[in-house]
């Protein structure tokens, strides 16, 4: 009986990421082209969170399916599939490909002629039709890795000396044997793997195909490019819903790439210029991204300064002390800054007037309080406090004329910068007939001022069971952060038959870093969560869901408390907790709670002779919790992970809502109200609120 291995003409392999609806398409493609031709197809899924595993054991049974928790890379996840392969010939195509139905074919009849030929790729299309250059390369030498960083491949590309990466002095329909193939699609004989090796795991996402064509050249095979048949690549997909810079990834790539393969061979000279140029490129990618998001904040320091100029003018009806005030103006600016960063105004990218007047407010209590602390400080409170006042006028008013702007079509510039950056870009979580309504009142609103970017589901088969539209469904809630991350996300838009409170809360926890505003379709006009501002669109009302524990100066506060009151006890806590340590009549046992976000946080119990120890005593271990993050002065209930019936959103602390109240007997549901009463109420008052009565047993 003949060898399975020597049946398989053609392996297929696909490694997916977050690109469910490209896969699904890619899929049925690929099946028709191979109609004829015994085979076998992997699809390697890395860790995505829309659904493509479930599509792919549902529609595609057929597939040989492997499934990762997380990001693996291109090459490593390739590398699994291809340890399993059998074909003669095996096929690494992207998933955001459409492949014509002679495709395998023509390629394989032309390896079948062509005995010395080691891989084939086709001429790969863009969507519009246009050649995808990268489907054919030479290898990045040293000059030629220099003409494409430095742009003259793109100012020469008719010239043999510049146009050498991509070929583009040749003729795209011509057959050629060229340097490299792209990894989009490319054909390899099984013999050939053999040869060379696996894809080099070193590279992440960039430049892996590189050198496998390198090493499959090395061992003397050609590679060709083959014109006759052809594909279309939607370039790009897989590497917009990664929660990392790409750009990045693939200068690191190259910088790899030359460092393997030609530090050997090349003056001293060449090569340091090559990657001094591959760096200073990649720098200046990252400067320009760095320049844009600080295009508001240097707005701000203009009118900083402007402000401070005009408080000294009309203090002293002169400019001649501003020398005096430099390090005044330094400090008291980048004071402000902070203060509008921690307030959200350069991360959201939503400029709430009133945020940025109590950012400016708050700022202006700081730089004040210096001239009592620092007396080097204290040049003239007048102008301390004229200032602050103008700067909330200044830092205001400019936000206004924006907004103001950008409801006016007659202010071209201004008004579309204004209406880019006031766009919230907004998720709908449900895709379900209410989410698509909502949807729906947003497009006909053009002033509300939301751009929806996709749909999140609540579970894998709403993925499954998604029509092809406009907007997309990205994924499911448990994938909520890497979407919102992905795709810059500002808003969030929940509805109240999909979700309790405590999958939104946790939820909202989940993100808090990412400072999203999060709204609740009312369900019957009931406020049930949230606070009491609605906005209506349409006759549908939208609640705002503030959680006052995930603004971003109160996780400040909240933080610096819990500095501030566990460094003062320091000279207290570490000597206690050096002799509970060594006396004989003490123990400790380690037990694991609930750290908040279904994650464990192992702790110390202090005990003595078989109970456990309460009071102050007994929370003398917990302290260096507090002070590395782990724990809070006041959070939620200490309970064993064994024993915890639900999710919070917040760390466990040392007293709580809960806790002082526990002499109540609560029961679940009620301990769940005074933890959302706490997200929604929070204030540092709150917090001390909470310490006195616990001290004081109120």
């Amino acid at each position: 009986m003949e060898d399975c291995s020597t049946m398989i003409e053609l392996s297929v392999v696909i490694v997916n990421y977050n690109v469910k609806s490209f896969l699904e398409q890619a899929l049925l493609s690929i099946f028709k082209a191979l109609e004829g031709i015994v085979s076998e197809v992997f699809v390697v899924d890395n860790g995505s969170g829309d659904g493509s595993g479930h599509l792919v054991r549902e529609r595609f049974p057929q597939v040989h399916l492997i499934e990762n928790r997380d990001n693996r890379g291109f090459a490593r996840a390739n590398n699994q599939a291809l340890r399993k392969a059998r074909g003669k010939t095996i096929c690494l195509v992207n998933p955001d490909t459409l492949i014509r139905e002679d495709t395998f074919r023509v390629c394989l009849d032309y390896l079948h002629a062509h005995p010395a030929v080691g891989a084939v790729g086709c001429k790969i299309l863009n969507p519009d039709g246009s050649l995808q250059l990268s489907c054919r390369r030479s290898f990045p030498t040293p000059w030629v890795a220099f003409t494409k960083i430095v742009g003259l491949s793109f100012l020469f590309p008719e010239s043999k000396i510049f146009g050498k990466y991509n070929l583009t002095y040749l003729d795209p329909d011509k057959t050629t044997e060229v340097d490299a193939l792209s990894g989009s699609f490319m054909i390899v004989r099984k013999k050939t793997v053999e040869e060379v090796g696996l894809l080099d795991e070193a590279f992440f996402l960039y430049g892996e195909d590189l050198d496998w064509c390198y090493r499959i050249r090395q061992k003397g095979w050609k590679i060709v490019y083959l014109p006759e048949t052809q594909i279309i690549h939607y370039k790009g997909q897989s590497t917009k819903e990664v929660p990392f810079n790409s750009l990045q990834i693939f200068y690191e790539a190259m910088h790899i790439f030359v460092k393997k393969h030609f530090r050997k061979g090349w003056s001293l000279l060449p090569m340091w210029f090559l990657l001094l140029g591959v760096w200073i490129r990649g720098g200046f990618s990252f400067l320009s991204r760095i320049f844009r998001n600080l295009t508001f904040p240097f707005v701000d320091a203009v009118f900083l300064q402007l402000g401070l100029a005009l408080a000294i003018g009309i203090r002293f009806g002169h400019l001649k002390y501003w020398s005096s005030y430099r390090l005044v103006d330094g400090v008291y600016s980048l004071v402000w800054i902070g203060c509008l960063y921690i307030f959200g105004q350069y991360k959201k990218g939503i400029y709430s007037i009133r945020q940025v007047f109590g950012a400016v407010l708050f700022g202006l209590l700081v730089n004040t309080s210096f001239t009592f602390f620092f007396p080097q400080y204290a040049f003239s409170r007048q102008v301390v406090l004229t200032a602050g006042v103008l700067n909330a006028l200044f830092l205001c008013g400019w936000r206004l004329v924006l907004q103001l702007a950008t409801r006016s079509r007659s202010i071209p510039v201004i008004g579309s910068m204004g209406r880019r950056r006031s766009r919230r870009r907004t998720l709908i979580v449900g895709y379900h007939l209410s989410g698509q309504r909502v949807l729906q009142q947003l497009k006909s609103c053009t002033d509300a001022g939301y751009e929806v970017v996709g749909f999140v589901g609540m579970h894998e088969k709403d993925l499954l069971d998604q029509k092809n539209g406009k907007v997309p469904l990205l994924g499911t809630l448990n994938d909520l952060k890497r979407i919102a991350l992905t795709h810059r996300i500002q808003e969030v838009i929940f509805f109240p038959e999909a979700m309790n409170s405590q999958r939104i809360l946790r939820s909202v926890a989940e993100t808090k870093d990412l400072h999203l505003d999060f709204k609740m379709v009312a369900r019957n006009w009931e406020l049930v969560i949230g606070r009491t501002s609605i906005d209506t669109l349409e006759d549908i009302p939208l609640i705002d869901l503030d959680y006052k524990i995930f603004n971003g100066p109160n996780i400040f506060f909240k933080r610096l408390m819990d500095l501030l009151v566990s460094v003062l006890l320091l000279p207290v806590w570490i000597p206690l907790l050096i002799y509970l340590s060594v006396h004989p009549s003490f123990h400790f046992r380690r037990i694991a709670i609930s750290g908040g976000m279904d994650k464990a946080l192992t702790i110390r119990e202090l005990w003595k002779d078989g109970k456990n120890v309460k009071g102050f005593l007994g929370t003398i271990s917990l302290y260096p919790e507090i002070l590395l993050g782990r724990m809070s002065l006041v959070g939620t209930e200490m309970v064993p992970v064994q024993k915890s019936a639900t999710v919070v959103g917040f760390k466990p602390g040392l007293t709580g809502l809960v806790q002082v109240n526990k002499k109540k007997h609560l029961k679940e549901e009620e301990k769940e109200k005074y933890t959302i009463y706490y997200l929604k109420n929070y204030s540092p008052l709150l917090d001390v609120e909470i310490i006195l009565r616990t001290l004081f047993h109120l």
